[in-house]
């Protein structure tokens, strides 16, 4: 049985570094779409590639159509392995290991440092299950949960702090003196208004916490 580790969550900047997947699978796939969406700089080492990843090659990822090879991770801040050839899923390990690159094998969190949570996206809201590995099954359930309990009226809702900070930190006051403006939006229930569509109430909300130049409608178009 796998030690118990205790991993340390972090959710990191990929904008323009270099990662590479090994295996241009199903796995790879997910694996280079994923990357992407976190605007890294995408390298696949395959000697076959899903229609999904040709389609992008080359523009949006580069493609090494053959075999892996060490020097593949030369320059690499990442590297997942996807492929069903455990002996070379083991070499990545190894390498990624001896140059400190971060690797992730998949199905294999013995070999890992680290691990990919179960995630739910609403806009700028991330939220990030784990098992730590001990049962996807139950985090995939999770994500399922969290997915009816978040819908995509909190990425609006977060759009709108955004905005209303910005506005308020105009005024040159310090960022902790809102503290208090923020916890009183949602503890009387600005994402519930947005949920249930109730624009009126959302809009009462806001005059009545921030003032009356804090109107929906304009917060909306600044969005």
């Amino acid at each position: 049985m796998t030690p118990n580790l205790h991993y340390y969550p972090v959710c990191l900047d990929l904008r323009r570094r270099p990662c590479l997947v090994v295996g241009g699978g199903g796995v790879g796939t997910r694996k280079a779409l994923g990357l992407l969406a976190g605007g890294a700089r995408v390298t696949v080492v395959s000697p076959e590639l899903s229609p999904e990843l040709q389609a992008l090659a080359p523009e949006r990822i580069e493609w090494r159509r053959r075999l892996y090879h060490s020097r593949d991770l030369e320059g690499m801040f990442l590297v997942f392995g996807a492929t069903n050839d455990e002996v070379i899923n083991r070499r990545i390990h190894t390498d990624a290991l001896n140059e400190n690159i971060l690797c992730n094998i998949s199905d294999r969190p013995e070999v890992c440092n680290f691990i990919l949570p179960s995630v739910v996206r609403r806009g700028d809201l991330i939220l990030a299950v784990s098992t730590s590995g001990k049962s996807p099954a139950f985090a995939k359930k999770l994500r399922i949960d969290l997915e009816k309990q978040f819908g995509e009226e909190y990425a609006t809702f977060l759009q709108l702090m955004g905005v209303i900070r910005e506005r308020l930190l105009s005024r040159r006051h310090e960022p902790e003196a809102h503290k208090h403006l923020f916890e009183k939006l949602i503890e009387d229930g600005l994402p519930e208004f947005l949920h249930r569509g109730d624009n009126t109430g959302a809009d009462g909300l806001l005059r009545r916490v921030l003032g009356p130049e804090f109107q929906l409608e304009s917060l909306l178009e600044a969005i």
